[in-house]
């Protein structure tokens, strides 16, 4: 693929993920958050699971389980997270939190797979999350929204390491549609345990609903497999930081919200710690890298 509409397409998928935490804020007045995540996950990987319907599908149960797990840490974990915390946050910062997940993925590999990481690394992760207090306005402020937001982005780490563990052996496409299928599943399990699952249908909820299952799902979905098999997935995933910057964008242009200094300055800390994250190249040792060296990144 020509370089320049690889970056292009690049530009516009992280575009596209960006937009979606404004949108999904603005469909939050029409439905309660796990029950329209629910909905949305569904229909997106219902019609997903559709127009994969010829590719190959996971043979015996353990590759169902993965799929699953991969599900509920992917789909359920963080967008159940992520809407959930914008009752409390705005969605600004709840897109700056959820996407400072790829340097949760070098705590939780050292911690759980004793991968090895280099100095410079490191020194992303730490730039990182000084750019997360940055954000919140240097304050600590565990509060509910906060919390969850985290939680998010730890959802989004885990599955990270999944993947590279799991998806050499699953077709992309079909591994988009079905774990948002499950964890579309698993949202509406839980707006029906904790809320009223109900929508409010106006001409301007159903195009909410229809933005976020064709545009932000599967069109989104579908780009970013896209480039992970044109590119190296590590340095494509590294574009990762320019999410919060278009998700911040867009708040203050579809809601209005305020964009104060300290948090532009905290997402460009994010953003150098993710490059400096995905810079540095790993190492790990040879039988892990035998796993993860085809694994792609959601």
């Amino acid at each position: 693929m020509v370089p320049w509409k690889f970056a292009v397409l690049l530009i516009l998928t992280t575009f596209v993920m960006g937009i979606a935490f404004p949108v999904g804020k603005m469909g939050l007045a029409y439905a309660p958050p796990f029950f329209l995540m629910g909905i949305r996950y569904v229909m997106a990987g219902g019609l997903l699971a559709i127009f994969a319907g010829r590719r190959p599908r996971p043979k015996g149960k353990m590759p169902w389980l993965q799929v699953a797990v991969i599900g509920l840490c992917q789909t359920a974990g963080v967008m159940g997270f992520c809407y959930y915390s914008m009752h409390w946050i705005t969605a600004s910062e709840s897109s700056i939190i959820t996407f400072m997940s790829p340097l949760l993925v070098i705590v939780l590999g050292a911690v759980l797979l004793r991968n090895q990481y280099r100095a410079r690394q490191w020194g992303g992760v730490i730039i990182g999350f000084i750019g997360v207090i940055a954000t919140l306005g240097f304050q600590l402020r565990l509060q509910g929204g906060i919390v969850l937001g985290l939680a998010g982005a730890l959802c989004f780490a885990a599955a990270t390491l999944l993947i590279k563990r799991w998806g050499a052996g699953l077709d992309a496409i079909v591994l988009a549609a079905y774990q948002m299928l499950f964890g579309g599943g698993i949202l509406l399990l839980l707006s029906g345990m904790t809320e009223r699952p109900a929508m409010v249908l106006t001409p301007g909820s159903i195009g909410i609903l229809l933005v976020l299952v064709i545009l932000c799902s599967i069109v989104q979905f579908s780009a970013w497999f896209y480039l992970l098999g044109q590119g190296d997935p590590a340095k494509t995933s590294s574009f990762l930081f320019l999410v919060p910057f278009f998700g911040v964008l867009s708040s203050w242009l579809l809601l209005g919200e305020q964009i104060r200094w300290y948090v532009g300055v905290g997402g460009a800390l994010i953003g150098i710690g993710i490059y400096l994250v995905n810079g540095g190249g790993q190492r790990v040792k040879a039988k892990e890298a035998a796993r993860v060296r085809e694994g792609a990144v959601i």
